[in-house]
């Protein structure tokens, strides 16, 4: 009877789990499609290359090789841990308790494989921990990166450690029950550490405290999946869509608009042969304004801050930093699409933008366009994109610019250069 009751728990679980985790991505993916269309994604086999060395193989991380080799800890283990959850569900579906034991020596093997990744993953998450709150990298303490963002960060290391722990005590009550009630001790090679703790224990108490480690495992998985919708820990699913729709070409390259483009040719020949495209808002104001592909790389981002790290105008002290560029965006989409939640899955517009309420003209101009913040980015977020997206808006729809840009753009028309002076002196220097 009992074993029926876990049963039905357990199925509920999976049923209300997957209910909540449906609801939440269908969500993310309706605010992505806020933007606009992507452009073409031809050279398939250049993207696929590009999406397995810097998604799953992380080449970029391995810039920074100590934070690079305690990530690949944590990657590792929320990869092949989780292998376990096919016993986990089968234990759960049929009411048994380690289905797969009976493979012998090549389950020890597994489990033994599981409790050092474990072990690792506990190690790095305490390292990553002491990283941001003690050792005060500039990084992680910026004004972006107060209140919930780093209580994310901390929530997710401290819920690692609980699960691993929680896979760790399981094992060493276990193996003392089998030593109890069989004679053999499975030969677990760090759960083993664990079991002198658990000695004074009875057998029955043992067996409620594998129970609970059991349930608290499967159900801290489940939340956490739920919750990896919500958190900058998103990226472990998109940063594999993200990787293979970016820009092959030089990142840096300012693609021309092509509305634009035509335009100019027709000046130049009124006889070219130009495609049609639809002219809507000149840059961007809104999400809605940017592509896809951007709004996707804001649910992407890791907030990791490397791209603020290396911004040659956050380091001299300029208002802009490239992370909060895609948080802002973030944070949009998600306003926005609450609205629509609420109102019947329909938009009205409220009389905000991302353009000013949340970045401010004074982000977008320090931007030097150097690029040095999607070099940076471990799986190609360009913010550097956004931003010049959000300046082609002011300039061309609001012709707003500070004084020194306004003063170039009007010597370049008057006088065909920058320099506030007529062509015919521009030579006057060599006489000097």
């Amino acid at each position: 009877m009992a074993s029926m009751v876990s049963q039905i728990a357990f199925l509920a679980l999976l049923v209300v789990a997957g209910f909540f985790i449906y609801r939440r991505y269908q969500f993310v993916k309706s605010n992505i499609l806020l933007g606009r269309p992507n452009g073409p994604t031809d050279r398939k086999q250049e993207r696929l290359r590009n999406m397995i060395l810097i998604a799953f193989g992380q080449k970029k991380m391995f810039d920074r090789p100590f934070a690079a080799l305690l990530h690949l800890v944590l990657y590792a283990g929320f990869i092949i841990i989780n292998i376990e959850l096919i016993e986990i569900i089968v234990d759960g579906v049929a009411g048994t308790h380690r289905a797969f034991a009976g493979m012998g020596a090549f389950y020890i093997f597994l489990i033994n494989a599981f409790e050092i990744l474990a072990a690792l993953v506990i190690v790095a998450c305490v390292i990553f921990f002491t990283r941001r709150n003690v050792a005060k990298l500039r990084r992680f303490h910026l004004a972006e990166m107060k209140s919930w963002p780093k209580t994310d960060a901390n929530l997710i290391l401290i819920t690692e450690v609980i699960l691993m722990t929680a896979f760790l005590v399981m094992n060493a009550a276990d193996s003392i029950v089998a030593q109890r009630t069989s004679g053999h001790t499975p030969d677990f090679i760090v759960s083993q550490w664990l079991q002198p703790v658990c000695q004074s224990l009875s057998t029955s108490n043992l067996e409620m405290l594998s129970h609970f480690t059991w349930w608290l495992h499967i159900v801290g998985i489940l939340a956490f999946i739920v919750y990896l919708s919500y958190s900058k820990h998103l990226h472990i699913l998109l940063a594999f869509p993200t990787t293979y729709f970016s820009k092959l070409e030089d990142p840096g390259r300012i693609n021309n608009m092509t509305a634009v483009t035509n335009e100019v040719r027709l000046m130049m020949d009124p006889s070219a042969q130009v495609e049609p495209v639809e002219i809507g808002r000149f840059g961007a104001k809104d999400v809605s304004d940017l592509t896809q592909h951007q709004l996707l790389s804001a649910y992407s981002c890791t907030e990791c801050g490397r791209c603020t790290s290396e911004c040659p105008a956050n380091q001299t002290g300029k208002l802009l930093s490239p992370r909060k560029v895609m948080m802002d965006i973030r944070d949009r989409m998600e306003e926005i699409g609450d609205a629509k939640a609420k109102n019947n899955g329909v938009w009205e517009e409220d009389g905000k933008s991302l353009l000013g309420n949340y970045i401010s003209e004074e982000e977008v101009w320090a931007c030097t366009t150097c690029n040095a913040c999607t070099n940076a980015c471990p799986i190609n977020i360009n913010p550097m994109e956004v931003l010049v997206d959000l300046r082609r808006y002011l300039i061309m729809e609001e012709s707003k610019s500070p004084e020194s840009i306004t003063s170039m753009f009007n010597n370049m028309e008057n006088n065909g250069a920058p320099w506030a002076m007529s062509a015919n002196d521009r030579g006057n220097w060599t006489n000097e």
